[in-house]
């Protein structure tokens, strides 16, 4: 049907009764138009259907009843796009969580298998060796409060883990 079909006489009083007969004359082609935006029947529909509410809620609001068709037209339009929007917002979502660096089972065995090894090594370390390592690398301490914690010297610390770490690294070589 072409814009024109409704003439100034033509469109019944009322909003409710205009609103049915542009539903009756344009749902089909807002929909055919919505459906060549969003490639989806049932989101085209929707799109057309939130239209004619947009159109309902702005009818007093519109100076000219007449531009009706026009309104629906750039409401279907702009709906179309902001589905469009929409999907590509998804679609991007869904690649960064198909993209997190997640890993594998093998990967998280291996890990599980290197941390049980770091940990059997690290108790066969002599006592002021594993209690430095594991404070500076469990606790995150700093070699003064590493100090201040064993009631060692800071030099102290820096000896025990030197040594520590040259222990449990060709111990760790020896396994793998």
């Amino acid at each position: 049907m072409q814009d024109a079909e409704f003439g100034t006489a033509s469109l019944p009083a009322g909003r409710d009764a205009a609103l049915t007969a542009l539903f009756a004359a344009y749902q089909r082609q807002l929909v055919g138009f919505a459906l060549l935006l969003v490639d989806d029947l049932a989101t085209a529909e929707d799109v057309v259907q939130d239209a004619f509410l947009a159109l309902h809620r702005r009818w007093f609001g519109m100076r000219d009843n007449q531009a009706a068709y026009e309104y629906l037209r750039t409401a279907v339009l702009n709906g179309g796009r902001s589905q469009l929007r929409r999907r590509r917002v998804r679609a991007t979502a869904r690649k960064n969580i198909a993209a997190a660096d997640v890993p594998s089972a093998e990967s998280s065995a291996l890990d599980h298998a290197e941390y049980d090894a770091i940990v059997r090594h690290l108790g066969e370390l002599p006592t002021r060796q594993r209690q430095v390592l594991v404070l500076r690398y469990y606790l995150d301490q700093s070699e003064a409060d590493i100090a201040r914690t064993l009631s060692i010297s800071p030099g102290s610390v820096k000896k025990h883990a030197s040594r520590g770490l040259a222990a449990l690294t060709a111990r760790l070589e020896l396994t793998t």
